[in-house]
């Protein structure tokens, strides 16, 4: 009898897959994979995100769409918000229909359709290729972070650090998107910069193909799903029923957003069981609501401060304006330079290193911060009579907001997969990329007040909102810790 015991208890102890450590920087090989499907995937996102409501914004005699800037950032901000809500019914798909591989493969193929549709240059193809992006990304975007972290043991005290290689991969391809698509969009032509997000999705898919021998068992489906056909009638019904619910109740789109997300935040807290798992869904709950404000924010990136590049800031140099979009790769640049230092940081501080809310806490400073650079710049262009200022003024604030990016987002995403229940990991990643969309749907409002509402007041209403709540949780950082039930 204790011979039988004996191998139970072991087994029990040890992690659930040999340390593989054959990869980038003794990181699983599958990680390597996966870092250069997100790198593709996001230079195709940002690249056609740094042009987005410039297009839209633009003249007709200039090729774009000549949408006046309130519409232009609505739409833009619907899009974005659509990017990552569809996260949801795509972790979804994936926990019971798909599987974490075959959502990957099946959203980079309509990210790539979406790219290729907008090339076409036409409006009902333009539109169409938004809805393409969104479900694709939807699919692809939740699944392939779980993935990352089944490429790791429970125990696995690498896992972080993977987390932040791949991330690595993520700004890599969002440093070079809008640099190529910007360029080809701006100096050439639109539709030459969604062509060419499109080129850059095709290459992700190649490649992620080719390399998925290297995941052993990880985002595999691990149960043959039971009456496919409902379910996959249950997601097409759930689909259309959403884009009626917004079609009809756009004018109260905001309540419909808030509703939604309680209920959807009820589903999941009776999913999980009572007592450890209920708790460490609590601690998801209170993180989302503090991410989504930073995601407020941030995300204003390719909307408020896009604009603001091409209005208010002096790009000649040499004689030679360059396009507004290529400062949406001032941001990626710092993440690409910074992510190892900040990596070797928290390994530095060994068990002095902050808690993931202090984390959140500083990223939210940082992003407040930036937006304070800024509304000081929008005042010296107002007193200056609407002269454009330096650059550097919308530098220091990527660079800011880099900070904070680097101490929330692949914290957050590692925090989810430690935190949810294991059979729900696919749908909660879903779940956090939520906050995502909220933050991207709250920065296209606030960009559509970009022509009426003075530009010093408006960068400062969200410096003051944003370094508001990193005091507050700030203050709530011991109790976030106790509902996280040893999870740091």
């Amino acid at each position: 009898m204790a011979d039988s015991v004996a191998p139970t208890v072991a087994a029990d102890l040890a992690p659930a897959v040999p340390y593989d450590t054959s990869g980038l920087a003794g990181h699983p090989s599958g990680l390597t994979t996966l870092f250069l499907t997100e790198m593709w995937e996001r230079l195709s996102y940002y690249g056609m995100r740094a042009l987005l409501i410039l297009f839209m914004t633009a003249p007709l005699a200039a090729g774009g769409l000549a949408f006046p800037t309130d519409k232009a950032a609505a739409i833009y901000g619907l899009y974005t918000a659509a990017v990552y809500f569809t996260a949801i019914p795509g972790g979804w798909i994936a926990d019971r229909l798909l599987g974490l591989r075959n959502a990957v493969l099946a959203g980079g193929i309509l990210i790539a359709l979406g790219h290729y549709s907008m090339f076409l240059n036409r409006l009902p193809f333009f539109y169409g290729g938004l809805v393409l992006i969104s479900l694709g990304t939807g699919l692809l975007k939740p699944n392939i972070s779980a993935i990352v972290g089944q490429l790791y043991a429970p125990d696995d005290k690498r896992r972080d650090a993977g987390f932040s290689i791949f991330y690595m991969g993520i700004n890599t391809g969002a440093l070079i998107g809008p640099i190529v698509c910007g360029t080809l969009g701006e100096k050439v032509g639109w539709h030459w910069g969604f062509g060419a997000a499109g080129v850059g999705m095709t290459f992700g898919v190649i490649q992620y193909v080719l390399g998925q021998k290297r995941f052993g068992d990880a985002g595999l489906l691990t149960e043959t799903p039971q009456s496919a056909g409902k379910l996959w009638g249950i997601v097409l019904a759930g689909l259309v029923a959403l884009a009626a619910i917004f079609y009809y109740l756009w004018d109260y789109r905001d309540y419909v957003l808030i509703v939604g997300t309680v209920v959807l935040f009820t589903y999941f807290w009776r999913q999980a069981l009572p007592g450890l798992e209920r708790r460490r869904v609590a601690a998801i709950i209170v993180l989302f609501v503090f991410a989504t404000l930073f995601w407020g924010g941030f995300e204003q990136a390719g909307s408020s401060l896009n604009l603001f590049a091409r209005d208010v800031t002096d790009r000649v140099v040499g004689g030679w304006e360059f396009p507004a979009s290529w400062f949406q790769s001032v941001n990626s640049f710092f993440l690409v330079s910074l992510a190892p230092v900040l990596t070797m940081l928290w390994v530095w501080l060994g068990s002095r290193e902050p808690s993931s809310p202090a984390k959140f806490a500083y990223g939210l400073l940082f992003v407040g911060l930036g937006f304070l650079l800024v509304a000081g710049a929008a005042l010296v262009s107002l007193r200056a009579g609407g002269a454009r200022v330096s650059p550097l003024w919308l530098i220091g604030l990527y660079l800011c907001h880099t900070i904070g990016e680097l101490c929330l987002s692949p914290v957050g995403l590692s925090t989810v997969t430690k935190l949810a229940p294991q059979r729900l990991v696919g749908s909660m990643m879903g779940v956090w990329f939520l906050a995502l969309s909220l933050g991207n749907f709250i920065g296209g409002r606030v960009a559509g007040l970009f022509e009426t509402f003075p530009l010093p007041q408006l960068f400062g209403a969200v410096f003051l909102t944003t370094a508001f709540s990193a005091l507050v949780l700030a203050l709530l950082s011991k109790p976030i810790r106790r509902l996280m039930s040893g999870v740091h």
